[in-house]
């Protein structure tokens, strides 16, 4: 009857939180609107005056090598960052001696007067013999960056400019500079480039789709202005959070793409339903009160859902994720308290002029009931074969999930770093003439005096042994410490530094070579870090939190549902339906980035694996967001169910007035997350294709086939709830309604 005489003459007040969160806003417009901007304006920019502080060494870490890295910033305060420096024939003849001898000298004396520069190595002399590869023909310059090595990239430029002096004085060689600073530098630079295009392009793609979606200029800009200024604001507070809890350098991104993602979804859910209250007659009032008590109670329990999922990163066993969780939980709770206040004063105020700026073949599109014409066809022949269609959409999520049992898990490294960097082209060739020599592994021997005979003899022994196996190579590096309570051996490993074969000689060692060596010498402490261990720390910590990560987001999740819906159907029906969406996004990643599939098409090489960080951070995100549709859509189902629809009209009128909302959302999502996928690094593309893939097959197969299906099949059984959980306390959708009268009734 909506939109009928009986509909004008009689309106309802729903009196919840987001009801009277709404009301307020609307009547205190200026306070709302002002208030929102002055928190906004100064949490960025006190932020941005105390500035991000970024994990330093040794905080980022797991196991062993976290333990080690501590070690090697306590005792080597001052060198931490090694770079190297390749003097290679420029033909495969043997080096030039004349021209090799005049190159290294020259770069000695450079580096010698380069500040930030110390304990340099020349293949010189006789000392470092192990640093002439065996054949002649390559050999290496180490030095150490001083001062804190995670931050060795904002110093390494002048050693850099010093190398680059020297090659361009001995052209008959080639002569190129890789190490943590460096490599770091260069590939920083790569991403910066590769988020300001993401960032540049993902506004204007944005607000096209929102300008399809609802026909008009101002009503999109609407949702994209409050996603721009909550993403702004958590990027202030996530600086000063930093100062008790240091971040990683990637937070501002991942701020950036699930604060514009639930910014977005929130704004648009709540003014589409204002939208379509209007359309049916309602006056500006009445429409914008029924959105906050319908559609903002909805976007109210969604948000924290969503916070609840975001909240698994704090159980990941690293300070990274750790940080992650600080910046997502904070933009999703700034993006669901401008929703709630900050959104209905700006409604109120623009009323219709929201539509403004018409786009007239789009405007007329609209479905002015709120109804999605398309997916109210398919949602319609769902609900008639609810087995056949429901059957066939499981069947090709089960199809998709199934190469996810095979699943492998690695650390992308070197491997996954663009190939056309200049840097990485003297990675590749040090790789060849020093197997192991860009990566090495990390020994850190810990005791009272680390050059008493016993200790020196113990390492001695390290260096025989870990050459014995054949997996472990020159050039052998030993330094002391100013204290001599830590030596720190560099041994090089055979592989490309995150690899099968690197793994096997960082297991060699450790379980073998170590404890044979120097782990018998007694008051000796021994951890072993650098790439190939951090990686392998990190993915063994990964796999390890695994089980408590999907127990306490799916435990949380399901309380929340059940709370909020009384009902112990719906949070299992949620829960396996959201399962489903992760494995057949972890079974794309594993056709495409595992198996190779589609290289030249995303224009990347397959590392053998999935990064070992992706399948938990892509867990708790996409439970995140598909929860924030399926919580959105079974409110509209609910709502309509007590009002007095069967259960089948219930679903069909839910899904069908949700569909096209739902339908705008996941687009936006999806094509922001397909910038991801254009970027250079491998890391960004699997995460680009891992949330574009879920979320589109999750806002089109699962939302409207597979659960429309589900609901017609359990029919009032969606509503179940057991007797013995009659006492948990009733969080309803929808308050107690108050009728009011109209004037010409009261008189």
């Amino acid at each position: 009857m909506a939109g009928s005489d009986t509909d004008l003459r009689v309106s309802y007040v729903r009196e919840n939180l987001t009801a009277r969160a709404g009301r307020w806003s609307a009547a205190h417009r200026r306070a709302a609107v002002l208030g929102w901007l002055a928190f906004v304006v100064v949490a960025f920019a006190v932020g941005n005056a105390a500035g991000m502080v970024t994990l330093k060494a040794g905080e980022g870490g797991n196991g062993q090598s976290r333990l080690a890295d501590r070690t090697l910033a306590q005792q080597f305060p001052r060198q931490r960052a090694g770079e190297a420096v390749l003097f290679q024939s420029s033909s495969s003849s043997l080096l030039p001696r004349t021209d090799y001898r005049a190159a290294v000298t020259d770069l000695v004396a450079r580096l010698r007067h380069t500040p930030s520069v110390a304990t340099i190595k020349s293949p010189l002399l006789p000392a470092n013999a192990g640093q002439i590869s065996k054949d002649g023909r390559a050999a290496l310059l180490t030095f150490m960056i001083t001062g804190d090595p995670q931050t060795a990239s904002d110093r390494v430029g002048p050693s850099l400019a010093a190398t680059a002096a020297v090659q361009r004085a001995h052209p008959r060689l080639f002569i190129g500079q890789f190490g943590d600073g460096s490599a770091n530098k260069a590939i920083n630079k790569r991403i910066s480039q590769d988020f300001q295009k993401a960032e540049i392009t993902s506004l204007p793609v944005t607000l096209f789709i929102l300008v399809l979606a609802f026909g008009a200029l101002v009503a999109a800009g609407v949702p994209l202005l409050l996603g721009i200024t909550a993403v702004g604001a958590a990027l202030g507070l996530t600086s000063l959070v930093s100062h008790l809890l240091h971040v990683d350098q990637s937070i501002q991104s991942v701020i950036l793409l699930i604060g514009l993602a639930v910014g977005v979804d929130y704004s648009l859910f709540y003014l589409r339903r204002e939208r379509e209250e209007r359309a049916r007659g309602r006056s500006p009032a009445e429409a914008l009160q029924t959105a906050a008590a319908t559609s903002g109670r909805a976007v109210l329990i969604s948000g924290f859902t969503v916070m609840i999922a975001m909240m698994g990163m704090f159980l990941m066993g690293s300070q990274v994720f750790s940080s992650f969780g600080v910046g997502t939980v904070l933009v999703v709770a700034i993006s669901l308290v401008g929703s709630l206040t900050v959104l209905p004063a700006v409604l109120s105020k623009l009323g219709d002029r929201v539509d403004r700026g018409r786009i007239p073949f789009l405007y007329r599109l609209r479905a002015k009931d709120g109804e999605s014409r398309f997916w109210g066809v398919i949602v319609g022949e769902v609900l008639h074969r609810p087995l056949l269609w429901g059957g066939a959409a499981a069947a090709v999520l089960v199809a998709l999930a199934i190469p996810a049992f095979g699943i492998h898990t690695v650390n992308s490294g070197a491997q996954g770093l663009p190939a056309d960097l200049p840097v990485m082209k003297v990675y590749d060739r040090i790789q060849t003439a020093f197997p192991g020599g860009a990566g090495p592994a990390v020994v850190v021997v810990g005791a009272r005096d680390v050059t008493a005979p016993r200790v020196s003899a113990g390492i001695a022994a390290l260096e025989r042994a870990a050459l014995a196996t054949h997996r472990m190579f020159e050039p052998i590096t030993v330094d002391i410490s100013a204290s001599h309570r830590a030596a720190r051996v560099q041994i090089s490993l055979g592989g490309k530094g995150t690899d099968a074969v690197s793994n096997r000689a960082l297991t060699t060692l450790r379980n073998d070579v170590i404890p044979a060596t120097i782990g018998r010498v007694s008051g000796v402490t021994v951890q072993v870090s650098g790439w190939t261990a951090q990686s392998m720390d990190f993915n063994d910590s990964m796999k390890s939190h695994a089980p408590l990560v999907f127990a306490f987001v799916l435990g949380l999740a399901f309380l929340l549902l059940l709370v909020t819906f009384r009902s112990i159907v719906i949070p299992i029906t949620a829960i396996i339906l959201n399962l489903l969406s992760v494995g057949a996004a972890y079974g794309v990643l594993v056709l495409i980035f595992q198996q190779g599939r589609l290289e030249s098409l995303l224009g990347f090489n397959s590392i053998g694996g999935i990064t070992s960080w992706l399948p938990l951070f892509l867990f708790v995100v996409l439970f995140g967001l598909s929860m924030d549709y399926h919580v959105l859509i079974l409110s509209r189902v609910r709502e309509a169910y007590l009002d007095g629809m069967s259960s089948e009209d219930a679903v069909a009128h839910g899904i069908k007035a949700t569909a096209s909302v739902v339908t705008s959302a996941a687009i936006v999502m999806v094509a922001v997350f397909a910038i991801f996928a254009t970027l250079a690094m491998i890391d960004f593309k699997m995460l680009g294709v891992g949330l574009g893939v879920a979320v589109l097959l999750d806002a089109t197969l699962v939302r409207a086939v597979l659960l429309p299906a589900a609901m017609k099949l359990l029919g009032d059984g969606n509503w179940y709830l057991p007797r013995w959980l009659e006492w948990l306390p009733r969080v309803q959708l929808e308050p107690p309604r108050h009728r009011v009268l109209t004037p010409a009734e009261e008189a």
